[in-house]
């Protein structure tokens, strides 16, 4: 494949968010909350404050990523139709 040629750049990236650690925790929180009605108010308290912490921190962070994605790509593919081609003619 050394004839000189260079690959090309992509021109379409993917981004992909990093592995998050507030959707367990907003889980434990409700969960906790839900007991809390049943066990006793502190535990509801406590995990209404984590529920509620939990969930302001993934907001943050999807609004950070979000902040770091370029508002446009340029796109250098073909686009491909919805269903596939066919031959026309008797197929001979």
């Amino acid at each position: 494949m050394s004839n000189g040629r260079r690959i090309p750049e992509p021109s379409e990236l993917v981004y992909v968010p990093a592995p998050s650690w507030p959707p367990a925790l907003i889980a434990v929180g409700l969960a906790a909350v839900l007991i809390g009605l049943f066990a006793g108010w502190p535990y509801a308290v406590a995990g209404a404050i984590l529920g509620l912490g939990a969930l302001r921190a993934w907001a943050r962070r999807a609004r950070d990523e979000r902040g770091r994605l370029p508002r446009e790509q340029r796109v250098t593919a073909a686009v491909l139709p919805a269903v596939p081609l066919r031959r026309t003619g008797d197929g001979s």
